[in-house]
């Protein structure tokens, strides 16, 4: 059994179709926490697998409206969940900023389950949130008025164009790791005109691209996708989306708020986001 493609520190995939993954520290969810916040674990479909870490705050000001933000993780699609131990204080913290429910997703992984199936289980998040609105103790404080969409890397799902910033001296690596997940992810037979890796072929109407949401894309300025969120933002805003904004982060790398989930520069991205969030 051999290795046909590989991440070093990631990711293993052996000729077999069989997967290793190199998995961080995981964070058990608690319904009694000291940290500011609760966490559960719920099944979103039992029959696939598909489950979600729900974080609630522990004191929020509001016993009810809470707004909801449901996330997705990155990992090229390939790696990642909500239970690693960054994601999991990120996420948490962002509640507690906040003041809002967030369901963050574990969809299923490529290469064993690639695309689209990734984007099916995401939305069957979000089913699952309107029909348990009434039977989950939790959602009894939501408002499914104001439900918000994140996610970071994978989750926000780059695009395939190359960028300057991507072909910049030091970034070989980073695009080499970009593009082995992209081979893993995409369905069999399929390039990066794949509708889910380039935006651009994404078949909508005028009429549906006006009734676009708002959107505010985060990038880090040392980050080697930087091009890429604003390269959306732009195309957005072209497409007649109303309300987009861009904000950078200078000085941060990749995913920046999940390897270091207590920081200054991710406590200001949680503040911008609550902000976002509550002009609504």
């Amino acid at each position: 059994m051999s290795v046909v493609a590989e991440v070093p520190g990631y990711i293993q995939v052996f000729s077999d179709g069989s997967v290793k993954r190199f998995l961080p520290e995981i964070a058990p969810a608690s319904t009694e926490s000291s940290t500011g916040f609760k966490s559960k674990d719920v099944i979103i479909d039992p029959s696939k697998p598909v489950t979600a870490r729900m974080f609630l705050p522990d004191n929020p000001i509001s016993v009810a409206d809470l707004p909801v933000l449901v996330y997705f993780h990155g990992g090229g699609f390939c790696i990642g969940s909500t239970t690693w131990l960054g994601y999991h204080y990120f996420l948490g913290d962002l509640s507690v900023a906040s003041q809002s429910i967030v369901l963050s997703v574990d969809y299923r992984l490529a290469p064993e389950n690639r695309l689209p199936i990734a984007y099916d289980d995401c939305y069957s998040s979000i089913e699952w949130l309107s029909h348990k609105a009434r039977s989950d103790p939790w959602l009894d404080k939501a408002d499914l008025s104001r439900v918000f969409l994140s996610g970071d890397s994978a989750g926000g799902n780059i695009v395939h164009q190359r960028t300057e910033g991507e072909m910049a001296d030091g970034a070989a690596g980073d695009v080499k790791m970009n593009d082995l997940f992209w081979s893993q992810s995409l369905p069999e037979g399929s390039n990066r005109d794949y509708y889910g890796c380039n935006f651009e072929m994404a078949e909508l109407s005028p009429v549906e691209w006006s009734q676009f949401p708002a959107v505010v894309v985060y990038v880090a300025g040392l980050d080697f996708l930087k091009e890429r969120g604003a390269m959306y933002a732009e195309f957005l805003q072209k497409k007649g989306v109303k309300e987009v904004k861009l904000v950078e982060e200078e000085g941060e790398s990749h995913i920046y708020h999940v390897f270091h989930p207590k920081s200054e520069a991710t406590h200001l991205l949680q503040k911008q986001m609550s902000s976002f969030i509550h002009s609504f």
